[in-house]
């Protein structure tokens, strides 16, 4: 049997919204349930996030009828520039990730960098391309139209 090769996806992302503004959305419910681990297919029916050092977030997301948990423990908070999580859906794999988002404000908007470690080697492209959906999500809720 063969190791199994656990990869960092990496992906960065320009907003013109605020550091601060970007950062709140991660961690206030309301938001969060807007983009955060969000399909188009799907319908958030739960979003809990507890802000704080060993506090947790579990977000539930209805797909085909069929509930998708998303859970994490927060690592590391340090608004407006530095959160790690540890992250995990239970459906498909009982193993924790930890994901680490870093923001660094550039004029009025910021640029956010999203380090996800201990990806399997095969999924490396479908979390790259699944987290470029959720951040895409994340610009459109905290434009002035939402």
């Amino acid at each position: 049997m063969t190791e199994l090769e656990l990869k960092a996806v990496r992906i960065t992302h320009s907003f013109k919204a605020s550091a601060e503004s970007v950062f709140d959305a991660w961690l206030k419910p309301e938001r969060a349930r807007k983009w955060l681990f969000a399909t188009d297919t799907g319908e958030m029916v739960h979003a809990e996030i507890e802000a704080r050092v060993g506090g947790g977030f579990r977000l539930v997301d209805r797909r085909n009828g069929e509930d998708v948990e998303h859970i994490g423990e927060y690592i590391e908070i340090d608004r407006p520039r530095r959160l790690v999580f540890d992250f995990a859906v239970p459906r498909y794999d009982p193993r924790k990730t930890r994901v680490a988002v870093e923001i660094e404000a550039q004029g009025t908007g910021c640029v956010l960098s999203l380090t996800h470690h201990g990806v399997p080697d095969e999924f490396t492209e479908r979390t790259r391309s699944g987290w470029a959906k959720i951040l895409d999500g994340l610009d459109a809720s905290l434009s002035p139209l939402h």
